[in-house]
């Protein structure tokens, strides 16, 4: 017999299959794929991934050799690139035997790739990120001439900004085109797709705005909230005035306030950066955050939702774009902090 469990998160499947489409079109002629690694950014492979399957997604990208399994449940592992590649031959073996395609990052992993019995694979290049992928200068290492390579692709280091690095990269990007053979070609992330069809090039590699992110200003009004956090309230009590709130009295009444303690903390993702002027909601109603939030509770001033009952859901504000403006937080961090206990 299974406990009920105090926070559960609400997944907006066709508003998940409305953001694929929207960025499969505004693609262009190239094929949006799904960045699906940190479990769907957070939140959660096994609901997600056959959203993006059924809505038409071809192409998933994982960053870890452990985040396969999750996604080839549900999608054909040839369609799976592993970003990270293969940093040991058991990884090279395991790419080999499940069909999984390694990204190729550095000329040790090419030789590595090679010596396991080779195989297609994909190949990220370094064009302005100084992060993963082989630098130009080393694109005419012969060890590049034997492999057989569907994905050739880099990453934008500034598409959410208007920067001239945005062409810089695009030029050192055909470069390598025209120097190393590949099937496809792939270089537009969520915000690259707003920048315009010559970014596009065979697939484009969504993440953030599949899951309710918006990265540029392209996308207000047309990317849909896709997940919906709830935590339940487990408590309610009468605060006195004079009394205190939470971790070091940061909080003191200065009325009577009726209140909530609600089964949600940092462990959670809900993190202190949210400020002191946050809030829950109840419906319209709005559950100010009393003192600081601790691991696995915090407190609510209930003054406005007199009919709040031990039991009650309230909802945790989730819009990506006003949660990041009010917590500091990027809306990556928002999605991909959310603790394993939501259900």
């Amino acid at each position: 017999m299974d406990s009920e469990p105090t926070l559960r998160l609400r997944i907006d499947e066709s508003a998940l299959a409305a953001n694929w489409r929207l960025l499969d079109r505004m693609s262009g002629t190239a094929a949006a794929g799904a960045a699906v690694k940190a479990d769907c950014y957070g939140l959660g492979a096994s609901r997600c991934v056959p959203v993006l399957r059924d809505a038409g997604a071809r192409d998933y990208f994982v960053a870890h050799w452990s985040e396969v399994p999750d996604v080839a449940a549900h999608v054909a592992p040839g369609s799976i690139s592993v970003l990270h590649g293969p940093l040991t031959a058991g990884d090279a073996a395991f790419a080999r035997a499940s069909g999984v395609r390694p990204v190729l990052n550095s000329l040790p992993q090419v030789r590595r790739w090679l010596e396991s019995g080779g195989g297609p694979c994909d190949v990220m290049i370094d064009t302005g990120m100084s992060r993963l992928g082989l630098s130009p200068d080393e694109l005419g290492d012969e060890s590049l001439s034997r492999l057989d390579v569907e994905l050739l692709m880099s990453h934008l280091a500034s598409a959410d900004e208007d920067s001239p690095l945005n062409a810089r990269q695009l030029a050192l990007f055909r470069d390598a085109i025209q120097r190393l053979g590949a099937r496809r070609h792939s270089l537009a992330n969520s915000a690259g797709i707003a920048l315009g069809p010559d970014y596009s090039f065979d697939v484009t590699r969504p993440g953030l705005a599949l899951y309710g992110g918006v990265p540029r200003g392209e996308f207000d009004g047309l990317i849909r909230q896709v997940g919906f956090p709830q935590a339940a309230v487990i408590m309610l009590r009468r605060i006195r005035a004079g009394d205190t709130v939470g971790y070091n009295a940061t909080f003191t009444a200065q009325r009577d306030i009726p209140a909530a303690v609600v089964s949600l903390g940092y462990a959670d993702g809900f993190l202190r950066c949210r400020g002191t002027d946050a809030a829950l909601q109840f419906g319209e109603k709005r559950l100010p955050l009393l003192g600081k939030i601790s691991m696995d509770m915090v407190v609510v001033d209930c003054s406005e939702a007199p009919d709040l009952r031990e039991g009650d859901w309230v909802d945790i504000p989730q819009h990506l774009p006003d949660a990041a403006a009010k917590s500091g937080l990027t809306q990556y961090e928002i999605l991909t902090v959310t603790g394993q206990r939501f259900r």
